[in-house]
């Protein structure tokens, strides 16, 4: 039996085939799932390495990162109040500077997700948008939420906002990182009317190139269609992208 579940396991990650011992499971796959159920539950109560995030981004070229933090005060709070992660924890101290893209880097439910992820995909990211959007200095933010960008999208008086911020952890990944944009980020926006690529997390879930090239498309839609969310569709606009051969048609 073994030899028929050994080709979907080197397929997936999930738990399959595991067998058992009697009534239950054999207690080798009773020791992963509960190794692997420690790993997610870590890696929501990780907290975020700011001061090493800041320097890594601060590499990039895009200016001097800047750090926020939600309403939330501590890790207990925002577990369960999700309402205080998605709204600053003061008067935001960001001043305007023109570009057109805010970058948003949020601990969210896995700060592992971030610091393994977040920085390798801008690097593929930033020369993809050169000609396209300016992009301001980077702003990480703690026990934040994804609407917690659009406040800072809006302080820095972007039109599109870029939050990059760890997903919620399962038992076969703790460390996916997840990008949503929103046009016109202001408070209060619906989520129908962000764009979000999930899943980042190479080797087992979307590499970085192709999450950069798949965002790229979805700036380049989002600055032709004047909007984000269910109007727009992944890699419609892949054609506007630079150094593109091949112009493609907006699927409505």
């Amino acid at each position: 039996m073994s030899e028929f579940w050994e080709p979907l396991r080197r397929a997936t990650p999930a738990r399959i085939g595991l067998g058992r011992a009697g009534n239950a499971v054999p207690t080798a796959e009773f020791l992963a799932f509960g190794a692997a159920h420690a790993a997610a539950r870590d890696a929501v109560h990780l907290p975020l390495d700011v001061a090493a995030l800041v320097e890594a981004l601060d590499g990039l070229g895009l200016g001097t990162p800047l750090a926020v933090a939600s309403a939330a005060p501590d890790r207990a709070t925002y577990l369960t109040r999700p309402d205080l992660g998605r709204v600053p924890g003061a008067d935001l101290d960001l001043a305007p500077g023109g570009a057109e893209i805010a970058v948003v880097v949020a601990d969210g439910l896995s700060a592992e997700a971030v610091a393994k992820h977040a920085v390798p995909l801008l690097e593929h990211l930033i020369p993809l948008l050169d000609g396209t959007m300016t992009v301001a200095a980077p702003v990480v933010a703690t026990q934040a939420r994804v609407a917690l960008g659009d406040h800072i999208g809006r302080a820095l008086g972007a039109r599109l906002v870029l939050v990059l911020i760890g997903e919620r952890p399962g038992l076969s990944s703790s460390d996916s990182l997840g990008a949503y944009l929103t046009w016109d980020p202001q408070p209060g926006i619906l989520d129908s009317a962000r764009n979000c690529v999930s899943n980042i997390r190479p080797p087992h879930g979307l590499d970085h190139a192709t999450a950069a090239r798949t965002i790229a498309s979805l700036v380049a839609g989002a600055r032709a269609l004047g909007a984000t969310g269910v109007a727009l569709k992944d890699g419609s606009f892949t054609g506007l992208l630079p150094g593109a051969t091949t112009a493609a048609t907006h699927d409505s």
